[in-house]
C-alpha cells in the first residue's frame, strides 16, 4: 500500500470511493455527485498536504482529509480530520490505521497539540476505531460526536 497526497485529477477516484463507502452511512453522507465534487474542492484547498490517498495496485482505495489550518471553537489552531474513508472490500487490512496514523504524523510535523474530529453519534464502528488511537469524546452537536486527541507526549 501507498500513500501520497491527493492531486486535483484523483477527483473522480474520490467521488466512487466516497460512494462505495458511505453506501451504509445514509446520515452521514453527501447524496449528490455535485455535492461530493464541492467537498472534494473544499478539502483539497483546506490543507491540500493534508489530503492523503491510499493506494494499492495504482487503485484508491481510501482518502483521508487532515486540516492543520483549522481553528477549534477555543480558538486554538488544531489538526481537524475532516474524512476517513476506506471501500469496504478493502477495510479490516489496516488501511484506515494508515491514513490515520499519517495525519497525526502531519498534525506533529505542523506543531498542532491537539487532534479532533467529528463523527456521527451512531457510527459506533468510527467511534471505537478513534478510541483505539487515544480520542476522547469531548461533546455532542446535533447528529455529531466531537472527539478529540491530544498530539503531545
Amino acid at each position: 500500500m501507498r500513500i501520497r497526497q491527493v492531486k486535483p485529477n484523483d477527483i473522480n477516484d474520490f467521488i466512487e470511493t466516497y460512494i462505495k463507502a458511505y453506501e451504509e452511512l445514509e446520515n452521514y453522507k453527501y447524496r449528490t455527485r455535485k455535492e461530493i465534487k464541492n467537498y472534494f474542492k473544499w478539502l483539497y484547498n483546506r490543507d491540500k498536504e493534508g489530503f492523503i490517498v491510499a493506494e494499492e495496485n495504482g487503485k484508491s482505495v481510501g482518502f483521508a482529509g487532515g486540516d492543520t489550518n483549522w481553528i477549534n471553537f477555543e480558538g486554538e489552531k488544531v489538526l481537524e480530520i475532516h474524512e476517513i474513508f476506506v471501500l469496504p472490500e478493502f477495510r479490516k487490512r489496516g488501511i484506515g490505521s494508515q491514513l490515520l496514523k499519517h495525519l497525526l504524523s502531519y498534525g506533529i510535523k505542523k506543531d498542532r497539540k491537539l487532534a479532533e474530529l467529528w463523527v456521527g453519534k451512531t457510527n459506533y464502528k468510527a467511534i471505537n476505531f478513534y478510541k483505539k488511537f487515544g480520542f476522547k469524546e469531548a461533546g455532542e452537536w446535533g447528529k455529531w460526536l466531537r472527539m478529540t486527541k491530544s498530539l503531545t507526549s
